[in-house]
């Protein structure tokens, strides 16, 4: 977003990293946000890959970035930079959010609180004791696990092609009687859920899993943490199974994306004539945050 330099306020330096995050919103909805509160801003979306990560965010901070969100596929990778932790960032082991101090970078997760606040506020549902499914374990699924059972889920099952993450996310939550890690293979043993939240990004690289329909029943809530043409496979699938509720990522982007700007600004900005913009032209967004 370009800035009138006549301006007497400063800008602020700000900007999305990810691999890939040319489609990525953040910007538009930040630039939002801003002007709510008349505030100068400057929001990038820089793409580099993980080895790259480090250097960009670097260059980054010396040409005066002041915070940054972080996506796909670096939010473990930020958190490991990070010189400071929030508590939901420390239990998610992941980071989207980060914030400029004199010593370094603060890290902090926004996803889970923006998951939840959508879900309960925005679409109304009850998350208390319902049985959920979470597909994925990377760092998308760590950062909205902890939210979830704070939220007062009841079990917790965690399914992942690779089943030692899906172990190390449930050793990382420490629920061992309420969270479940089991392979991607065996989902069809498991019976049905209450709450089926697909935390994978399959759908971006065109291999997304083959669900049983038995996993979902007429009571169930289907969410994707994807948005756009990403989240296409997985609502499909749910529309089949004959899912209650099938909610896409968009509302939880917007929410995080408050939590962030209230991170960095101090100041909390009005959510849904955002929401309502960007889900106008829902069917032609492609997920990069």
């Amino acid at each position: 977003m370009s800035i009138d330099s006549s301006s007497s306020s400063p800008v602020l330096r700000f900007a999305v990293f990810g691999h890939p995050v040319a489609h990525s919103l953040s910007p538009r909805i930040h630039a939002h946000f801003a002007r709510q509160f008349g505030i100068a801003l400057e929001y990038a979306a820089i793409d580099a890959a993980a080895e790259r990560f480090d250097v960009a965010l670097a260059e980054f901070a010396a040409e005066g970035g002041l915070g940054a969100n972080i996506t796909l596929p670096l939010k473990t990778r930020a958190a490991s930079i990070c010189t400071h932790l929030s508590e939901r960032a420390r239990r998610a082991g992941a980071v989207n959010t980060l914030i400029r101090s004199a010593t370094g970078w603060e890290g902090d997760n926004t996803d889970g609180v923006g998951l939840i606040r959508d879900l309960t506020e925005r679409h109304g549902l009850d998350l208390r004791e319902r049985r959920t499914l979470l597909i994925g374990a990377g760092g998308a699924a760590r950062g909205v696990a902890p939210a979830l059972l704070d939220a007062g889920i009841g079990d917790l099952f965690i399914v992942n092609r690779t089943g030692e993450r899906a172990d190390a996310l449930a050793d990382t939550l420490g629920q061992p009687g309420r969270v479940h890690p089991r392979y991607l293979d065996d989902v069809g043993n498991l019976g049905n859920f209450d709450l089926i939240v697909n935390a994978t990004s399959a759908a971006r690289e065109h291999e997304f899993p083959s669900l049983p329909m038995s996993l979902a029943t007429p009571r169930t809530a289907a969410v994707d943490l994807s948005y756009g043409e990403a989240a296409i496979p997985f609502l499909a699938w749910a529309k089949v199974a004959g899912a209650h509720d099938r909610i896409d990522g968009l509302g939880m982007l917007v929410e995080q994306a408050a939590e962030s700007f209230e991170r960095w600004h101090r100041r909390r900005p009005e959510t849904d004539p955002v929401y309502a913009l960007l889900r106008q032209g829902a069917g032609t967004l492609v997920t990069a945050d």
